[in-house]
């Protein structure tokens, strides 16, 4: 037992040294450029949805203290609430324009990583 454990570990010991990647290149400066933009992407349409949440939520409190100023015929209540609904709308648009742009910059990134990938099987194949 104690003979099978020791040789169990020079067997471990020795696989622990063998590099993992042997033959893998580093990754070329497109692939770098473009795994930031996709993050960065990533990072914009979160941020993106969280506005249009926000944008939803404040165009739907418009829309009830307008109808409750049309209820109670309180003028003030109600251009509040119109005002609060076009805000709520205005924001919308905005952040669905900047998903817009978030998914392009991921497209971006995306397509930059694959002409780094392209490059560096080039530069392995002509090796």
């Amino acid at each position: 037992m104690v003979r099978t454990l020791i040789h169990t570990s020079l067997v471990l010991g020795a696989l622990a040294l063998v590099p993992l990647r042997l033959s893998a290149a580093e990754p070329t400066n497109a692939e770098v450029a473009g795994n930031k933009l996709e993050k960065k992407g990533d990072a914009e349409e979160k941020a993106s949805n969280v506005d249009k949440a926000r944008a939803d939520k404040m165009e739907k409190k418009g829309k009830a203290k307008k109808a409750e100023g049309k209820a109670t015929d309180d003028k003030a209540e109600q251009a509040d609430g119109e005002h609060m609904k076009k805000k709520g709308n205005a924001k919308m648009k905005a952040a669905e324009t900047r998903g817009d742009a978030a998914q392009q910059m991921k497209k971006s990134g995306n397509e930059a990583e694959t002409a780094g990938v392209k490059e560096k099987k080039a530069e392995e194949k002509a090796k």
